[in-house]
């Protein structure tokens, strides 16, 4: 299964004409469509360390299922909007996004190493000298991940205005769209001097052997962010959105060491309101607007 934007946007007429196609798979097929977003450098990777997961909620739900691994956030967004899934792993943004676009609802938060947040960084070349940030980093190249990251684009975007109090298209040479795991290498290699990433992205590079630590640096660390959400869609039963949410919360220590990637430990019950401080920065950039 492919999904990208502009598939979306060639069907887009056709689909709002035949919305009433777009019920619960579970209700027409026993094939579940699932995804999960860019959280390691490549689709294949991806699948391949978060397909069990996925596997494990299918053979509860007794379906056969099929996993997409997209190449960034935002997309999962328009493949919800067009009836293309029945179940994401979606970074908290990419989450909020979704929601704001079509109703979409959370009803799980994955733990890693136990914990429910994490944290934004961003990195620099070792030998880039940076007293005082974002001051001594101007004028310096910087690559963000793709808009729809929540620590690679929104968190720094959101600090950049309400905190830095600059514009970080003009502050730096910037550029974005990038995965976080093109990010740590940019760095690393010398190609940017400073980019966008999240904490366990950069720890978890560092153990596979994919950079060293000393390649490049964290000059800046945000506040505790809501880790990734598991989230059905609009039109998904509550008899669905229930057995999901059980089959998650469900999942042991010990179950997730086989079926999830190292250091996730499993998962808790979430409703939107556990993401209501990503949602809020949304709105303050401007890139959704707050429901009346």
């Amino acid at each position: 299964m492919s999904i990208n934007r502009r598939k979306f946007l060639a069907t887009t007429a056709a689909a709002a004409a035949a919305t009433s196609v777009f019920r619960p798979a579970i209700a027409q097929t026993k094939k579940l469509r699932f995804a999960v977003g860019p959280l390691l450098p490549n689709p294949e990777d991806t699948k391949k360390a978060f397909g069990p997961v996925f596997a494990h909620i299918a053979k509860e739900l007794g379906a056969d299922f099929e996993l997409s691994a997209t190449t960034d956030w935002a997309g999962m967004a328009v493949a919800m909007g067009g009836g293309q899934l029945d179940l994401a792993w979606m970074g908290p943004w990419g989450y909020i996004i979704a929601n704001n676009a079509t109703g979409c609802q959370a009803v799980a938060t994955v733990k890693y190493d136990e914990k429910l947040t994490y944290q934004a960084i961003i990195i620099a070349r070792p030998d880039l000298k940076v007293t005082k940030f974002p001051d001594d980093t101007k004028d310096k190249s910087i690559s963000f991940a793709d808009v729809g990251s929540t620590s690679g684009w929104l968190i720094p975007t959101f600090y950049a205005k309400e905190v830095w109090k600059i514009d970080p298209k003009a502050f730096w040479k910037y550029s974005d769209g990038a995965t976080h795991g093109a990010n740590e290498i940019a760095v690393s290699s010398g190609q940017v001097d400073m980019a966008t990433d999240f904490d366990r992205n950069r720890n978890a590079m560092i153990a596979s052997g994919q950079v060293k630590e000393d390649s490049n640096k964290i000059i800046w660390t945000s506040d505790p962010l809501p880790n990734d959400a598991i989230a059905v869609p609009a039109n998904a039963s509550a008899e669905m959105s229930s057995k999901v949410q059980a089959i998650l919360t469900a999942i042991t220590v010990e179950q997730a060491k086989l079926l999830l990637p190292n250091r996730y430990t499993g998962f808790v019950a979430a409703t939107h309101a556990s993401y209501r401080l990503i949602e809020n920065a949304g709105i303050s950039v401007g890139k959704i607007k707050a429901k009346v």
